[in-house]
Protein backbone atom coordinates (compact mmCIF):
# COMPACT_ATOMS: atom_id res chain seq x y z
CA UNK A 1 0.00 0.00 0.00
CA UNK A 2 1.43 3.36 -1.03
CA UNK A 3 0.41 6.40 1.03
CA UNK A 4 -1.06 9.41 -0.71
CA UNK A 5 0.90 12.62 -0.97
CA UNK A 6 0.32 15.12 1.83
CA UNK A 7 -1.43 17.67 -0.46
CA UNK A 8 -3.99 14.97 -1.34
CA UNK A 9 -4.67 14.28 2.33
CA UNK A 10 -4.91 18.01 3.01
CA UNK A 11 -7.53 18.33 0.27
CA UNK A 12 -9.51 15.45 1.77
CA UNK A 13 -9.16 16.93 5.24
CA UNK A 14 -10.35 20.38 4.22
CA UNK A 15 -13.33 18.89 2.38
CA UNK A 16 -14.20 16.75 5.41
CA UNK A 17 -13.90 19.71 7.78
CA UNK A 18 -16.12 21.84 5.55
CA UNK A 19 -18.81 19.14 5.46
CA UNK A 20 -18.87 18.45 9.19
CA UNK A 21 -18.65 22.14 10.11
CA UNK A 22 -21.62 22.88 7.87
CA UNK A 23 -23.57 20.03 9.47
CA UNK A 24 -22.70 21.20 12.98
CA UNK A 25 -23.46 24.85 12.28
CA UNK A 26 -26.85 23.92 10.83
CA UNK A 27 -27.81 22.33 14.15
CA UNK A 28 -27.84 25.79 15.71
CA UNK A 29 -29.44 27.57 12.77
CA UNK A 30 -32.37 25.19 12.37
CA UNK A 31 -34.31 26.42 15.41
CA UNK A 32 -34.41 29.37 17.82
CA UNK A 33 -32.35 29.11 21.00
CA UNK A 34 -34.38 28.23 24.09
CA UNK A 35 -31.49 29.28 26.37
CA UNK A 36 -29.23 31.73 24.47
CA UNK A 37 -26.32 31.65 26.95
CA UNK A 38 -26.27 27.85 26.86
CA UNK A 39 -26.33 27.88 23.04
CA UNK A 40 -23.46 30.37 22.96
CA UNK A 41 -21.39 28.17 25.29
CA UNK A 42 -22.15 25.11 23.14
CA UNK A 43 -21.04 26.97 20.03
CA UNK A 44 -17.83 28.07 21.73
CA UNK A 45 -16.95 24.52 22.74
CA UNK A 46 -17.88 23.03 19.39
CA UNK A 47 -17.30 25.51 16.59
CA UNK A 48 -14.25 27.51 17.71
CA UNK A 49 -11.32 25.65 16.14
CA UNK A 50 -10.47 21.97 16.23
CA UNK A 51 -8.68 19.55 13.89
CA UNK A 52 -11.81 17.40 13.30
CA UNK A 53 -9.74 14.21 13.10
CA UNK A 54 -12.56 11.96 14.30
CA UNK A 55 -15.03 13.12 11.64
CA UNK A 56 -12.27 12.70 9.05
CA UNK A 57 -11.87 9.09 10.19
CA UNK A 58 -15.62 8.58 9.73
CA UNK A 59 -15.46 9.90 6.17
CA UNK A 60 -12.29 8.04 5.16
CA UNK A 61 -13.41 4.71 6.66
CA UNK A 62 -16.85 4.99 5.12
CA UNK A 63 -15.50 5.89 1.69
CA UNK A 64 -13.04 2.99 1.87
CA UNK A 65 -16.02 0.62 2.10
CA UNK A 66 -18.17 2.39 -0.48
CA UNK A 67 -20.34 4.85 1.52
CA UNK A 68 -21.14 8.27 0.11
CA UNK A 69 -20.42 11.50 1.98
CA UNK A 70 -24.05 12.49 2.53
CA UNK A 71 -24.73 9.28 4.43
CA UNK A 72 -21.62 9.89 6.55
CA UNK A 73 -22.48 13.45 7.59
CA UNK A 74 -24.63 12.53 10.60
CA UNK A 75 -22.20 10.05 12.23
CA UNK A 76 -19.30 12.44 11.53
CA UNK A 77 -21.18 15.23 13.31
CA UNK A 78 -22.22 12.94 16.16
CA UNK A 79 -18.67 11.83 16.95
CA UNK A 80 -17.46 15.44 16.97
CA UNK A 81 -20.29 16.46 19.31
CA UNK A 82 -19.23 13.75 21.77
CA UNK A 83 -15.58 14.79 21.45
CA UNK A 84 -16.41 18.46 22.06
CA UNK A 85 -18.50 17.64 25.12
CA UNK A 86 -15.65 15.53 26.52
CA UNK A 87 -13.16 18.38 26.10
CA UNK A 88 -15.44 20.89 27.83
CA UNK A 89 -15.80 18.58 30.82
CA UNK A 90 -12.13 17.55 30.77
CA UNK A 91 -11.10 21.21 31.08
CA UNK A 92 -13.27 21.86 34.15
CA UNK A 93 -11.65 22.78 37.49
CA UNK A 94 -12.70 19.43 38.97
CA UNK A 95 -10.96 17.59 36.12
CA UNK A 96 -7.82 18.95 34.39
CA UNK A 97 -8.54 22.61 35.25
CA UNK A 98 -7.36 24.03 31.91
CA UNK A 99 -7.75 27.67 30.88
CA UNK A 100 -6.90 27.18 27.20
CA UNK A 101 -8.26 24.89 24.47
CA UNK A 102 -7.69 25.15 20.71
CA UNK A 103 -5.90 28.44 21.30
CA UNK A 104 -8.98 29.96 22.96
CA UNK A 105 -10.13 30.34 26.57
CA UNK A 106 -12.01 27.25 27.72
CA UNK A 107 -15.79 27.30 28.05
CA UNK A 108 -15.84 27.62 31.84
CA UNK A 109 -13.46 30.60 31.60
CA UNK A 110 -15.53 32.44 28.98
CA UNK A 111 -18.87 31.65 30.65
CA UNK A 112 -18.83 29.91 34.03
CA UNK A 113 -18.43 26.42 35.43
CA UNK A 114 -22.13 25.59 35.66
CA UNK A 115 -22.78 26.74 32.08
CA UNK A 116 -19.81 24.68 30.87
CA UNK A 117 -21.21 21.56 32.53
CA UNK A 118 -24.60 22.12 30.95
CA UNK A 119 -23.06 22.87 27.55
CA UNK A 120 -21.22 19.56 27.65
CA UNK A 121 -24.38 17.74 28.70
CA UNK A 122 -26.34 19.32 25.85
CA UNK A 123 -23.70 18.49 23.23
CA UNK A 124 -23.66 14.87 24.38
CA UNK A 125 -27.41 14.43 24.03
CA UNK A 126 -27.41 16.34 20.74
CA UNK A 127 -25.02 13.73 19.33
CA UNK A 128 -27.62 10.99 19.81
CA UNK A 129 -30.40 13.24 18.53
CA UNK A 130 -28.43 13.73 15.30
CA UNK A 131 -28.02 9.98 14.83
CA UNK A 132 -31.60 9.17 15.80
CA UNK A 133 -32.95 11.62 13.21
CA UNK A 134 -31.03 9.89 10.41
CA UNK A 135 -32.81 6.98 8.72
CA UNK A 136 -30.48 4.01 8.27
CA UNK A 137 -31.01 0.23 8.21
CA UNK A 138 -28.28 -0.18 10.87
CA UNK A 139 -29.30 2.77 13.05
CA UNK A 140 -29.35 0.60 16.18
CA UNK A 141 -25.77 -0.48 15.55
CA UNK A 142 -24.67 3.10 14.93
CA UNK A 143 -26.24 4.35 18.17
CA UNK A 144 -24.88 1.40 20.16
CA UNK A 145 -21.37 1.95 18.78
CA UNK A 146 -21.36 5.60 19.81
CA UNK A 147 -22.95 4.96 23.22
CA UNK A 148 -20.53 2.16 24.14
CA UNK A 149 -17.50 4.19 23.10
CA UNK A 150 -18.70 7.25 25.02
CA UNK A 151 -19.77 5.84 28.38
CA UNK A 152 -18.79 3.61 31.25
CA UNK A 153 -17.09 1.06 29.01
CA UNK A 154 -15.34 3.69 26.90
CA UNK A 155 -14.30 7.33 27.16
CA UNK A 156 -15.85 8.13 30.55
CA UNK A 157 -14.21 5.05 32.04
CA UNK A 158 -10.92 6.26 30.62
CA UNK A 159 -11.41 9.69 32.18
CA UNK A 160 -12.07 8.05 35.55
CA UNK A 161 -8.93 5.93 35.23
CA UNK A 162 -6.99 9.06 34.26
CA UNK A 163 -8.11 10.88 37.42
CA UNK A 164 -7.25 7.83 39.54
CA UNK A 165 -3.76 7.73 38.04
CA UNK A 166 -2.79 11.31 38.97
CA UNK A 167 0.14 11.21 41.37
CA UNK A 168 0.35 7.42 41.05
CA UNK A 169 2.83 5.10 39.39
CA UNK A 170 1.05 2.92 36.80
CA UNK A 171 3.11 0.75 34.49
CA UNK A 172 3.02 0.96 30.71
CA UNK A 173 0.26 -1.65 30.41
CA UNK A 174 -1.98 0.22 32.87
CA UNK A 175 -1.36 3.48 31.02
CA UNK A 176 -2.22 1.83 27.69
CA UNK A 177 -5.42 0.41 29.22
CA UNK A 178 -6.46 3.88 30.39
CA UNK A 179 -5.75 5.55 27.05
CA UNK A 180 -7.47 2.76 25.09
CA UNK A 181 -10.63 3.99 26.78
CA UNK A 182 -10.10 7.73 27.20
CA UNK A 183 -8.72 8.43 23.70
CA UNK A 184 -8.87 5.19 21.74
CA UNK A 185 -12.55 4.37 22.23
CA UNK A 186 -13.82 7.36 20.25
CA UNK A 187 -11.19 6.90 17.55
CA UNK A 188 -12.25 3.27 17.11
CA UNK A 189 -15.90 4.33 17.16
CA UNK A 190 -15.21 6.85 14.39
CA UNK A 191 -13.94 4.24 11.93
CA UNK A 192 -16.64 1.75 12.88
CA UNK A 193 -19.36 4.36 12.42
CA UNK A 194 -18.03 5.10 8.95
CA UNK A 195 -17.78 1.43 8.14
CA UNK A 196 -21.24 0.59 9.46
CA UNK A 197 -22.81 3.14 7.14
CA UNK A 198 -21.51 1.03 4.26
CA UNK A 199 -21.51 -2.62 5.41
CA UNK A 200 -23.09 -5.02 7.90
CA UNK A 201 -21.60 -5.66 11.35
CA UNK A 202 -20.48 -9.11 10.20
CA UNK A 203 -18.22 -7.74 7.45
CA UNK A 204 -14.63 -8.73 8.38
CA UNK A 205 -13.28 -5.41 7.10
CA UNK A 206 -14.83 -3.74 10.15
CA UNK A 207 -12.47 -5.69 12.38
CA UNK A 208 -9.55 -4.61 10.20
CA UNK A 209 -10.67 -1.00 10.70
CA UNK A 210 -10.91 -1.58 14.45
CA UNK A 211 -7.35 -2.95 14.61
CA UNK A 212 -6.17 0.08 12.65
CA UNK A 213 -8.02 2.44 14.98
CA UNK A 214 -6.76 0.85 18.19
CA UNK A 215 -3.18 1.24 16.99
CA UNK A 216 -3.49 4.84 15.81
CA UNK A 217 -5.47 5.75 18.94
CA UNK A 218 -2.60 4.73 21.19
CA UNK A 219 -0.02 6.26 18.86
CA UNK A 220 -1.99 9.52 18.88
CA UNK A 221 -1.99 9.61 22.68
CA UNK A 222 1.73 8.83 22.92
CA UNK A 223 2.42 11.64 20.48
CA UNK A 224 0.24 13.99 22.53
CA UNK A 225 2.34 13.09 25.59
CA UNK A 226 5.49 13.80 23.59
CA UNK A 227 4.15 17.15 22.42
CA UNK A 228 3.33 18.10 26.00
CA UNK A 229 7.07 17.76 26.67
CA UNK A 230 8.59 19.28 23.53
CA UNK A 231 5.79 21.56 22.26
CA UNK A 232 4.92 25.11 23.22
CA UNK A 233 1.60 26.60 24.28
CA UNK A 234 1.19 28.78 21.17
CA UNK A 235 1.69 25.84 18.82
CA UNK A 236 -0.36 23.32 20.80
CA UNK A 237 -3.32 25.60 21.44
CA UNK A 238 -3.34 24.40 25.06
CA UNK A 239 -0.97 24.76 28.00
CA UNK A 240 2.28 22.86 27.42
CA UNK A 241 3.86 20.97 30.32
CA UNK A 242 0.47 20.60 31.99
CA UNK A 243 0.75 16.83 32.42
CA UNK A 244 4.00 17.05 34.35
CA UNK A 245 2.68 19.91 36.46
CA UNK A 246 -0.29 17.75 37.52
CA UNK A 247 1.87 14.66 38.10
CA UNK A 248 -0.02 12.76 35.41
CA UNK A 249 1.69 9.57 34.18
CA UNK A 250 2.83 9.81 30.55
CA UNK A 251 4.66 7.65 28.02
CA UNK A 252 7.78 9.86 27.93
CA UNK A 253 7.81 9.70 31.73
CA UNK A 254 7.68 5.90 31.72
CA UNK A 255 9.64 5.07 28.57
CA UNK A 256 11.80 8.13 27.99
CA UNK A 257 11.20 10.58 25.17
CA UNK A 258 13.02 8.69 22.40
CA UNK A 259 11.49 5.31 23.25
CA UNK A 260 8.03 6.87 23.40
CA UNK A 261 8.52 8.27 19.89
CA UNK A 262 9.71 4.87 18.66
CA UNK A 263 6.67 3.18 20.23
CA UNK A 264 4.35 5.59 18.42
CA UNK A 265 6.01 4.83 15.09
CA UNK A 266 5.76 1.06 15.69
CA UNK A 267 2.03 1.44 16.33
CA UNK A 268 1.60 3.39 13.10
CA UNK A 269 3.30 0.56 11.20
CA UNK A 270 0.89 -1.92 12.84
CA UNK A 271 -2.07 0.26 11.91
CA UNK A 272 -1.10 0.42 8.26
CA UNK A 273 -0.55 -3.34 8.13
CA UNK A 274 -4.07 -3.86 9.52
CA UNK A 275 -5.54 -2.05 6.51
CA UNK A 276 -4.36 -4.70 4.02
CA UNK A 277 -7.84 -6.29 3.57
CA UNK A 278 -9.21 -2.95 2.34
CA UNK A 279 -6.66 -2.60 -0.47
CA UNK A 280 -6.00 0.68 -2.22
CA UNK A 281 -9.26 2.18 -0.93
CA UNK A 282 -7.55 2.49 2.45
CA UNK A 283 -4.56 4.55 1.24
CA UNK A 284 -5.95 7.82 2.68
CA UNK A 285 -6.35 6.10 6.05
CA UNK A 286 -2.72 5.01 5.91
CA UNK A 287 -1.63 8.53 5.11
CA UNK A 288 -3.72 9.88 7.96
CA UNK A 289 -1.97 7.50 10.35
CA UNK A 290 1.36 9.13 9.48
CA UNK A 291 -0.15 12.60 9.78
CA UNK A 292 -1.48 11.93 13.28
CA UNK A 293 2.00 11.52 14.74
CA UNK A 294 3.79 13.97 12.49
CA UNK A 295 1.50 16.89 13.32
CA UNK A 296 3.02 19.63 15.45
CA UNK A 297 -0.26 21.22 16.54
Amino acid sequence: MVATQTPVLETLRHASNARVDATLSALFEARPATAPRLEAAMRHGLLVGGKRLRPLLVYLAGRALGADDEALDAPAAAIELIHAYSLIHDDLPAMDDDDLRRGQPTVHIVYDEATAILAGDALQTLAFEVLANTPHPRLGSLVRTLATASGRDGMVAGQALDLDAVGGHPDVDALAHMHAHKTGALIEAAVRLGGLVAVAETDPRLEALSRYARAIGLAFQIHDDVLDVIGDTATLGKTSGADAAREKPTYPGLLGLENAQLKAQTLIDEAIAALAPLGENAVPLADLAHYMIERDH
